[in-house]
């Protein structure tokens, strides 16, 4: 397997000084699967460009430790036609590392550039250009067993109890002056954090504002809203979406206390800092301005939680429309737990369901489904009934539809699709594809929305409602049921309908 390595992932291992944590662990990745680690030699050249002499020196010779392209690709017409909108240096450099990967000499490419992603969708080969934490998160989802993470689970933590001399907290203390005692004020405060084998591998700090909290240092002013401030965030990469489980517990707790926004002050001069930023930006968060600190200039995004429903489930999450389309759907026991973790039944063991797996921390995942019904569009809900008769099966999950795909082309495109937010490795999603090639599985996109309360509706309680009709209606995919009857349920499941809208 050849890997291409753009600039910026280079410079990032190489250089004297740590700038992204997360590049230890992608090598650490790359040479335990014994991939081939490439380079483009637009990379060398840009390399000696910088104006320090002593940086271009070392990292000439340390450049050795990889492979420089000894031949490079002659352009496609694709490529031409690319070139067409370069308007810098830079701009064509990033033409001639993807070149390399469009005409299969590589086989992947790890890069934070973002031009370099909108060039790749462009060109139709995005889904093998890879950010440092997708690509650990691909890595780790097809070779469990290698991984060095067994256990990875999110708590609550007085922050007095939290090591500040982790290295995890060096990036905040070299951009905030005051972070050591800002942090050691808050030791009787509480944290949300996920540490492996003592080290912290995410932070969290959430404080709700009153209306008339002062914000004069945010440019333009805020408004007079009850607002959720994200103090604190971060997440190295692990693998295991971990950056979608806290954002989990944002909205659990904005929906909690009843806050009008979200809001969150960042510095936008590390990478890891920028991809917190596209995180936020995929969940709804928008640029609202700056905030001025004697540390320097903040970016200020915030995010609308007011009770409205958006054509994009994601923007409006955890919300979801009361007026929807209602499905059931069902799912089997051996996969129901392993997809949501937080629904897990009675009879399950919580030791068993830690968030070990990627999928499991995911707020998107995929359904595969073979349903008569296949007409689901964006903003339906979905009820998932987990299968086991007139005791054991029960509705137990709530998510809402981002969108289907139903045309797919063959094997390949359905196991890429599917991979990244399934239950299923590659071996399985294919025996999914082949089990009937007469009526080919479609995928349902959809987002992780609620665990209903325990003890949760059982399908003795759901005939008895009318929900199902009889035993022998038990849903085998996709049904639709009636408005009125999803009310009596959410009543009779003791269901959380802060979320559903009018």
């Amino acid at each position: 397997m050849r890997i291409l390595l753009d600039t910026n992932i280079i410079v990032h291992r190489e250089a004297s000084k740590i700038y992204n944590q997360d590049i230890g662990l992608l090598f650490n990745w790359l040479d335990k699967m014994h991939f081939e680690k490439c380079v483009h030699p637009v990379s060398v050249d840009e390399i000696s460009t910088y104006q320090d002499a002593d940086v271009v020196n070392t990292m000439k010779v340390k450049i050795a430790n990889y492979n420089v392209l000894k031949t490079i690709s002659q352009d496609s017409d694709a490529i031409k036609s690319l070139r067409l909108n370069d308007k810098s240096t830079n701009d064509s450099n990033d033409t001639s590392i993807l070149n390399e990967l469009a005409s299969g000499r590589v086989n992947y490419l790890i890069t934070e550039d973002k031009g370099i992603h909108r060039k790749a969708k462009v060109l139709g080969i995005a889904d093998k250009v890879y950010k440092i934490d997708s690509f650990i998160e691909k890595l780790v989802f097809e070779n469990p067993d290698l991984s060095d993470y067994k256990v990875l689970s999110v708590k609550k933590e007085y922050f007095g109890n939290i090591d500040l001399n982790d290295q995890f907290f060096n990036s905040f203390k070299e951009d905030y002056a005051e972070f050591e005692s800002w942090f050691n004020s808050k030791s009787d405060k509480e944290s949300y954090v996920c540490l492996v084998e003592g080290k912290v591998k995410a932070f969290l700090f959430l404080k709700v504002e009153n209306a008339n909290e002062n914000y004069a240092d945010i440019t333009p002013a805020f408004e007079s809203k009850k607002r959720l401030k994200i103090g604190t965030f971060k997440v190295t990469s692990t693998g295991y979406k971990l950056g979608e489980r806290f954002l989990k517990v944002i909205f659990d707790n904005a929906l909690a206390n009843n806050v009008d926004e979200i809001y969150v002050t960042i510095f936008e001069k590390r990478e890891e800092q920028q991809r917190l930023v596209s995180l936020l930006d995929e969940w709804g968060f928008k640029k609202w301005g700056i905030k001025s600190t004697k540390n320097g200039v903040e970016s200020v995004f915030v995010r609308d939680f007011s009770r409205s429903i958006t054509s994009n489930p994601r923007e409006c999450f955890p919300y979801i429309d009361r007026n929807s389309r209602i499905f059931i759907n069902p799912i089997w026991p051996d996969y129901h737990t392993e997809l949501f973790p937080d629904s897990i039944l009675n009879n399950e063991s919580p030791q068993d369901y830690v968030e070990n797996e990627p999928h499991r921390n995911a707020l998107k995942k995929v359904y595969i489904s073979r349903s008569y019904t296949r007409n689901l569009r964006s903003g339906d809900i979905i009820l998932f009934y987990r299968t086991g008769g007139k005791y054991a099966g029960v509705i137990s999950t709530i998510g809402v539809v981002e969108n289907t795909i139903l045309s797919i082309a063959n094997e390949e495109e359905f196991v890429r699709l599917c991979r990244k937010r399934s239950v299923f490795d590659d071996d399985e999603l294919k025996k999914w594809w082949n089990y009937n090639k007469n009526n080919r599985p479609f995928i349902v996109n959809f987002l992780y929305v609620d665990s209903l309360p325990k003890p949760k509706v059982n399908l003795l309680r759901l005939i008895e409602l009318g929900v199902i009709k009889s035993i022998n209606d038990v849903p085998r995919g996709f049904v639709q049921i009636e408005k009125s009857k999803f009310e009596e349920f959410l009543k009779e499941a003791r269901a959380n309908e802060s979320y559903i809208v009018n």
